[in-house]
């Protein structure tokens, strides 16, 4: 499979510790996110909390134990813009709110229902949403960052990056720093189904793009990408990371030896995380990036 082969059906060492199956709550996600274990120093504080009107615009949230103001993460998960449930992520959402985080674990419309920008749209929404909820549970919403796995991490950096969609719910500014992991983000031409149908309409394919809009002035940016993978290849971090520094913007990288696809997340989950210093290396970037003086986020 070459670079551009995005998203074929791979799970890592996540579908070598679970037997595939065909229910989605028995599925090798499903099994972790109900069976595995999870870290205890954080709950579920809010559910369903909607951010429009279709029943997939809700969002979960997660937040510490320990009292706050804590900043605050939005976390997209991955699935080709095709498939994905908060429902198989809490696991990976409470990971990262033992870490100190208010997380906020949204839904997306998905192919076929919806196609390109609708669920960069989403995005969008869901963080701003997150902004106005989080206050009520510990979350210091100056301090807000967005990350995200695969199909997760292109939609963080389009936000990120491309001024339109967080300008278009009235927060331009709101974003303070993001990470990606295993994402997608130079993946011209459209020769696979799934980007084929997720993009094959836009009229102008460049605009698809999350390195189209690297600029010097954007939040701070951390790519992770195992070497392994071959669904979505390290060459889409290393070229964002090259043209984002390249321009004079604030990116830092890391490849992780080894890893395939599905570890950059599988990693978060307390089962596998002796397998690589994933959830480490970027909660401690996005605590460094958030952790900013008031004078710097009036």
């Amino acid at each position: 499979m070459t670079r551009r082969g995005l998203f074929a059906p791979a799970l890592g060492l996540v579908a070598a510790a679970c037997s595939p199956l065909s229910s989605p709550a028995l599925s090798p996600l499903g099994l972790l996110n109900s069976l595995g274990p999870r870290d205890a120093g954080a709950r579920r504080v809010a559910r369903d909390l909607p951010y429009g009107d279709d029943p997939r615009q809700r969002m979960d949230l997660y937040a510490p134990k320990a009292p706050g103001p804590h900043p605050v993460l939005v976390f997209f998960y991955g699935g080709g813009w095709d498939s994905g449930s908060r429902d198989l992520y809490g696991w990976a959402a409470q990971a990262l709110a033992a870490q100190g985080f208010v997380v906020a674990l949204p839904d997306y419309r998905l192919v076929p229902q919806a196609v390109f920008p609708a669920f960069v749209q989403d995005a969008a929404a869901a963080t701003a949403r997150a902004a106005e909820a989080a206050p009520g549970h510990g979350g210091d919403s100056r301090r807000l960052g967005v990350l995200g796995h695969s199909a997760g991490a292109y939609l963080a950096l389009m936000i990120t990056l491309d001024r339109r969609y967080m300008a278009a719910v009235e927060r331009p500014d709101l974003i303070r720093a993001a990470a990606g992991l295993a994402g997608p983000y130079d993946f011209l031409p459209f020769d696979v189904a799934a980007s084929r149908n997720a993009f094959g309409r836009a009229p102008d394919p460049t605009l698809t793009q999350p390195i189209t809009f690297v600029r010097p002035d954007a939040p701070p940016i951390w790519l992770g990408h195992g070497t392994a993978d071959v669904v979505v290849h390290d060459e889409d971090t290393r070229l964002l990371h090259a043209r984002q520094r390249a321009v004079g913007g604030r990116s830092e990288a890391k490849l992780y030896p080894g890893l395939d696809h599905a570890d950059l997340v599988a990693s978060f989950s307390p089962l596998f995380r002796a397998k690589a210093p994933v959830l480490k290396d970027v909660t401690g970037f996005l605590r460094r990036a958030l952790d900013r003086d008031d004078e710097t986020l009036a």
